[in-house]
């Protein structure tokens, strides 16, 4: 009987870049679980996982942050500040303090964003250029309020002018919900938005949020696995990543494209 203890290697899969990765990044969104429960989901799904946000405040409520800022690094996993929390502390005239106390915490990643708070751009790539020093930084690009304007061409202006600031990667809106920003109320891909983002941007540059397994298989199938993409359940982690390898029906077609497959079809 063969060894089960290691992992299973009988399948062609797609290819898949290995850490540290600059595309086909996954970024996953904690809500506020402990250290244990961070060390167990990061061991099982951690070769997978890329960025780990601290959403929202949830940063500013934990009692252990850098203990779990300190074992996402040791599994390779770089832990980010949620764009929340420096709107708020942005909106309060506290960004500058806020930036220090996330360097004093460790953390190598800051997001920057507008969508909750009426920064005006001049101000958030201010702070983008001023994180910059110290930080890999995500930019997000897009409202969180429902009812706003989403603009193809105003996004991906946006997300140049930032990328030139400093960010490293830009992140689109879509919310934990995927039901805004980037997608229509029904959870649709606004595509026209998609493709000027890409077109303008790049693809290696841009972080999709896309919490809802039908939005991860859409760009799965329209750009393949190496898509970035973020705001992931972290109880979903295991299954992105069969999405990515074509181990799921959703995006079967990845792992039938392989050589032998064809050959023999």
């Amino acid at each position: 009987m063969g060894d089960v203890t290691r992992s299973p290697d009988f399948l062609d899969l797609p290819p898949r870049s290995v850490k540290p990765r600059m595309v086909g990044l996954t970024h996953v969104l904690d809500k506020g679980v402990s250290v244990p429960e961070l060390q167990a989901l990061a061991d099982r799904a951690g070769a997978g996982v890329d960025l780990w946000k601290l959403g929202w405040g949830t940063a500013y409520l934990e009692p252990d942050v850098p203990e779990k800022v300190s074992a996402l690094a040791a599994r390779g996993i770089r832990a980010c500040v949620g764009g929340t929390l420096l709107e708020v502390a942005w909106g309060q005239g506290h960004a500058e303090a806020c930036l220090a106390w996330a360097a004093d915490a460790g953390f190598p990643c800051v997001e920057v964003s507008n969508g909750a708070v009426d920064m005006p751009l001049r101000e958030k790539r201010r702070l983008i250029t001023v994180a910059a020093e110290r930080f890999v930084v995500l930019s997000e690009v897009g409202s969180k309020d429902p009812t706003a304007e989403v603009s193809a061409q105003g996004w991906a202006e946006e997300m140049v002018g930032d990328l030139g600031a400093g960010a490293t990667w830009v992140l689109t809106e879509g919310r934990e919900s995927g039901t805004v920003g980037l997608y229509q109320p029904d959870g649709r891909v606004r595509e026209a938005v998609v493709e000027a983002v890409v077109e303008r941007v790049g693809l290696p540059r841009v972080i999709f949020e896309a919490p809802r397994k039908d939005q991860q298989a859409w760009f799965i199938n329209r750009f393949g696995g190496e898509v970035s993409l973020g705001n992931i359940s972290l109880a979903d982690a295991i299954g992105l990543e069969a999405l990515r390898l074509g181990l799921r029906a959703d995006t079967i077609r990845l792992s039938l494209r392989r050589p032998d497959a064809q050959a023999q079809g």
